[in-house]
């Protein structure tokens, strides 16, 4: 498809100027000869956390003998599910979720000091820069109240905050016209903004974007895995 797109590209190069092509693929499940589309705000905003978590290692036997850092982390993930609910506006979305938690290796064996991590995401910015400093508070705060000590890392250097992705008006005109005559005008449909997030968004910042999903699935095939999974499957006839 990017071989493809470059290919006419080139064609009309004489009649472009500052023409740049930027292709990401991805696997987000649509069924195939669809497309879904958001004519402003598509995509969220999104940081990345990492606490690691020290108490005192030691035997499973005699647990008095340590501090926990297993059972520090694990209040920690909870009271961190519980910032939103009774602090953010409902109408303001924001997702918290911890989605690494890496502990000890031995069954009887409590560790020094467990790693959580996770991402937090929101449309809005004060909304986001909020959350970060709420979990960086219950963090440090848990961890305390279970003897432990703890370090945050929100990965500005490694992953910084990426911005929300929001399409351009003119490009969007554009996308609906060659869409609907391509695909059809029913199978071109509007969906509402999600809280994922692509690096897409920097570009925008620079340069008129546009980003849209083509569906690619087709269960007659058995293509049903659905996106970031180890079984997903191309499906290459909807590659031109």
């Amino acid at each position: 498809m990017t071989l493809d797109a470059a290919k006419i590209l080139q064609e009309y190069r004489d009649e472009l100027k500052g023409t740049v092509l930027v292709f990401q693929p991805g696997e987000e499940g649509l069924a195939l000869g669809t497309s879904e589309y958001q004519s402003r705000l598509c995509l969220g905003r999104v940081g990345f956390f990492e606490a690691v978590i020290a108490g005192k290692g030691g035997h499973a036997a005699i647990p008095h003998h340590s501090v926990d850092p297993i059972l520090a982390a694990s209040n920690v993930i909870v009271s961190l599910q519980h910032i939103l609910s009774p602090e953010a506006d409902p109408l303001d979305s924001q997702v918290v979720t911890v989605a690494k938690f890496q502990g000890g290796k031995a069954f009887n064996v409590i560790p020094d000091s467990p790693t959580i991590g996770g991402t937090f995401r929101a449309f809005v910015r004060e909304s986001l820069y909020k959350l970060r400093q709420r979990i960086e508070e219950v963090i440090v705060s848990q961890a305390a109240v279970q003897r432990c000590n703890t370090t945050v890392n929100f990965l500005n250097s490694e992953t910084p905050v990426t911005p929300p992705t929001i399409n351009n008006e003119d490009l969007h005109d554009d996308f609906t016209k060659v869409a609907a005559h391509m695909l059809g005008p029913q199978n071109v449909k509007e969906m509402a903004p999600l809280m994922g997030s692509e690096d897409l968004a920097f570009y925008q910042e620079l340069i008129p974007g546009y980003l849209f999903f083509l569906g690619l699935k087709n269960d007659t095939l058995g293509q049903t895995a659905p996106e970031h999974n180890p079984k997903y499957t191309v499906n290459e006839e909807a590659c031109p």
